[in-house]
């Protein structure tokens, strides 16, 4: 018998670095704070996944010991940055098909492991070989987007003004110093024209969800969101070419989320979209739906997609100022549209908002847009 997915307890540390941590010690706090919210035991778990993309072998069972939780399956997912985002797929699936009930979702990565610079990618791949790392790519994004959208380096830079003023009122959030745009573009210059505040930083993070089913939704009475959507995308192999502003596995994910959910983007309250770099939210505006291709910086300059305007996008901060522990990002966007759509998202709170969507790419690899996309959309429940 099928049953609808339901996330009812959320937790998450805040971001940061934590270098003395280990990848359960990032865990575990969030972890029990999700379960305390939802009311939920160690023990009434029924399946845990775990995403993280650099924790090494086991990692959801070594979080899972340190709770009380045995016996039950765990499973470790790497999807790069999609990774928690993933993992909440997978349970939101096994709770709608009957494998268990309650679920407990966990997103974790440590990237001061690393001691700076650019993550680490895959050697064997030939753009990599060729010295193409993340900032790199958008940084083409962003030169291509304002020779095609009539954008200024200035709009770039407003993206992470906004993304601070959300940040300010986040207490989760790595960076919450409200900044000018003259102060963004005179950061240091990472890949031109990306300067250093307009690329997200390095840190560590964990987050958590609880997710059941109908039955246990109805016996707990707590507050709620459901899952209307949640797909999952790989990227599509093409040679030579390729258009840099129409991120197709972005597009064909948000295209079969709103067919899921029966919405559209107009209906949507809030979003946490993936904003590594500042380029990406204007991009992300046109293949979410949200306007026409060009018609991202009106959005922006016309205050559309902060508080007041038409969608509120990253009320978190993003990961441009919320951070990017990569497997923990998707989970942490989950932990945000849950606040916000069960009214606890304190001082950041958008006004009765019913609607919300996660969205989250992950891995560069040769020849794709990004190797993998996870797009969730959420209805508030019980208000």
């Amino acid at each position: 018998m099928s049953s609808g997915a339901h996330v009812i307890g959320a937790g998450m540390i805040a971001f940061g670095r934590h270098p003395e941590s280990s990848y359960s010690g990032l865990a575990v706090p969030a972890v029990l704070t999700a379960l305390a919210h939802a009311g939920i035991t160690p023990g009434e778990v029924g399946a845990m996944w775990t995403g993280h993309a650099f924790g090494g072998m086991l990692t959801g069972q070594r979080i899972a010991k340190e709770v009380g939780i045995s016996g039950v399956p765990v499973v470790n997912v790497d999807n790069a940055c999609s990774g928690g985002a993933t993992a909440l797929h997978e349970a939101q699936r096994a709770i709608r098909d009957g494998h268990c009930d309650i679920a407990l979702v966990v997103g974790v990565d440590k990237l001061t492991q690393f001691g700076g610079g650019t993550l680490p990618l895959v050697a064997e791949d030939w753009e990599v070989q060729q010295g193409m790392v993340m900032p790199a790519m958008y940084a083409m994004r962003a030169r291509r987007y304002l020779h095609d959208r009539g954008a200024t380096v200035e709009d770039l830079a407003q993206v992470t003004v906004k993304a601070r003023s959300h940040a300010a009122r986040n207490p989760f959030a790595q960076y919450r110093k409200a900044v000018t745009t003259e102060e963004v573009l005179a950061s240091r210059m990472i890949a031109d024209p990306l300067t250093m505040l307009q690329c997200c930083p390095t840190g560590d993070g964990a987050a958590a969800v609880v997710v059941v089913s109908d039955e246990v939704l109805r016996r707990l009475g707590v507050p709620a969101m459901t899952v209307r959507a949640s797909v999952i995308h790989s990227g599509t192999f093409e040679v030579g070419y390729r258009d840099m502003l129409r991120p197709e596995i972005t597009y064909d994910s948000a295209r079969d989320a709103y067919e899921a959910a029966g919405i559209g983007p107009g209906d949507l309250d809030m979003i946490e979209l993936h904003d590594a770099f500042s380029v990406a939210e204007l991009v992300y505006y046109e293949a979410l739906g949200l306007c026409e291709a060009g018609e991202g910086v009106k959005m922006l300059r016309n205050g559309e997609t902060t508080y007041g305007g038409s969608v509120v996008v990253n009320p978190s901060g993003g990961l441009l100022c919320k951070g990017h522990p990569v497997g923990a990002s998707g989970v942490a966007q989950v932990v945000e549209a849950f606040w916000q759509l069960t009214g606890t998202a304190g001082d950041r709170q958008i006004d009765n908002p019913r609607l919300a969507m996660t969205h989250v790419t992950g891995g560069g690899i040769s020849g794709l847009d990004h190797g993998a996309c996870a797009i969730h959309i959420f209805e508030r429940t019980g208000r």
